[in-house]
Parts: C-alpha cells; structure tokens; sequence
C-alpha cells in the first residue's frame, strides 16, 4: 500500500505566496509521474502542473506564477505559488504513479487533499 501525505495549504490574500508538499511512503520501488491537480466548489478536478523524469507540464491558467519541483530521494513533490489569485481557491491533490515491489506496472495514487484559499 501507498500514502500520500499533502502539506502547506492555508489562507493567504491575493498576490500571497503558498509552497505545497507531498510526500509518498510505503511500497515503493519507483515512481514515475508526480503532480497537483486541484478542483473548485461546483467544478471539475483539473491539472495544475505534472513533472515526469525529465518533463513537467503547466496547466495554462498557473503558467509563470507557480513552480513544480521533486526530490527523487525523498519521495517528495513540491508545488511554490506565487501571486495566488482568488481563482487559485481550491482543494489542491497530490497524485503519484508508483509501480511496487511486487509489481511490474504503475498505480496511480491520490493524497487526501489540502485547502488553499486565497482572499481578495
């Protein structure tokens, strides 16, 4: 079994800065994909930003103001945001692609969520 534990979220007002983490623990042997994907009262779930092994992808809405970054070792993925908007309010998830010891394919793995709320 996987955990994914998210941190960081909070208040902050508009123009504010939040760093988001999530580390992954339990059966692990690798992991491809990691990301942050977050979804608004009344809408659906959307990516936020993804990073691969050697790409990341940026939804177009967080492009120059947010920064998605991992730590292979830690089994950790960070998310920094900056000039948070009123739009940015949302429940932001952790998601992981983790292939286990027992396995020879990846599952894709989700973290409760954590609350980012941004005041005009």
């Amino acid at each position: 079994q996987v955990q994914l534990v998210e941190s960081g979220g909070g208040l902050v007002q508009a123009g504010g800065s939040l760093k988001l983490s999530c580390t992954a623990s339990g059966n692990i042997f690798s992991i491809n994909g990691m990301g942050w994907y977050r979804q608004a009262p009344g809408k659906q779930r959307e990516l936020v930003a993804l990073t691969g092994r050697s790409t990341t992808n940026y939804a177009d809405s967080v492009k120059g103001r947010f920064t998605i970054s991992r730590d292979n070792a830690k089994n950790t993925v960070y998310l920094q945001m900056n000039s948070l908007k009123p739009e940015d309010t949302a429940v932001y998830y952790c998601k992981a692609d983790v292939m286990g010891y027992s396995r020879n394919y990846f599952l894709a793995y989700w973290g409760q969520g954590t609350q980012v709320t941004v005041s005009s």
